[in-house]
């Protein structure tokens, strides 16, 4: 493939100098990073929100978003807001959308880039609650700020898409657990009932549960088999893998 080259003599060439003089001289662009936690508690999938802080909005709530500042990378900004929002340090955030509509903002200017997480909101206790920081369900979620709705739809739509292809859910289990957990995990994400029969068999298809030969102890209903993933397994395979499709 022949490499095309600019010619410094052409009129619509640009210097170094006169992309920086261009830059200057457009409408001022703010860069800011939202956050979208997604936390599984008590069978149900929530989404961490919090009330606005900005005077004007103060009774409604967003999400944990914040400004990056001119020396920071995209990802440190993501986890510095991470944590001045909630205390905590410990996730992983994943980059999922940019979102750069005109008028989105009515401070000017500002392009959002989401990231995303998923955690067991028992394990990832927060250690900051201003602002009414605390878990909304998912299904209860119908109005925030600016445009944080739509940014939460797409998050929501990404984390359902990416738990059929990756075995996400298993980190949000005890090392040991019943079919019965496994499908009222995914029921929470993907947000619907899913037939038992077929949920068992697609999983048992995949050959990455290893049965334990234990059963529950102390449960209101008959005690089930209980399970773990076969991670070591599933590195050797997820090239061949293709997920699950419900």
């Amino acid at each position: 493939m022949p490499i095309l080259k600019t010619d410094a003599n052409s009129k619509n060439a640009k210097t170094l100098k006169g992309l920086q003089s261009e830059v200057e001289s457009i409408n001022r662009v703010a860069l800011s990073v939202d956050c979208v936690i997604f936390g599984f508690d008590e069978s149900k999938l929530k989404v961490l929100l919090i009330r606005s802080d900005l005077k004007k909005y103060h009774n409604q709530y967003s999400l944990l978003g914040d400004l990056v500042k001119p020396e920071e990378d995209l990802d440190a900004s993501a986890y510095r807001i991470l944590k001045q929002r909630t205390g905590l340090n410990d996730l992983y955030l994943e980059q999922v959308h940019t979102f750069g509509e005109v008028g989105r903002h009515p401070g000017g200017r500002v392009v959002s880039v989401a990231y995303c997480s998923l955690i067991n909101a028992q394990h990832h206790r927060l250690k900051i609650l201003e602002n009414e920081l605390h878990w909304h369900p998912v299904d209860s979620v119908s109005e925030l700020l600016f445009d944080h709705k739509k940014i939460f739809d797409i998050c929501y739509s990404w984390l359902q898409k990416r738990v059929q292809e990756h075995p996400l859910g298993f980190s949000l289990l005890p090392n040991k657990f019943s079919l019965r957990e496994l499908q009222n995990l995914y029921e929470a994400i993907l947000n619907k009932k899913l037939d038992r029969r077929n949920f068992r068999k697609k999983f048992f298809a995949m050959d990455f549960l290893v049965d334990m030969e234990e059963e529950e102890q102390n449960v209101p209903h008959r005690p089930g088999r209980l399970y773990k993933f076969d991670y070591e397994k599933y590195e050797k395979n997820k090239k061949t893998w293709s997920g699950i499709d419900f």
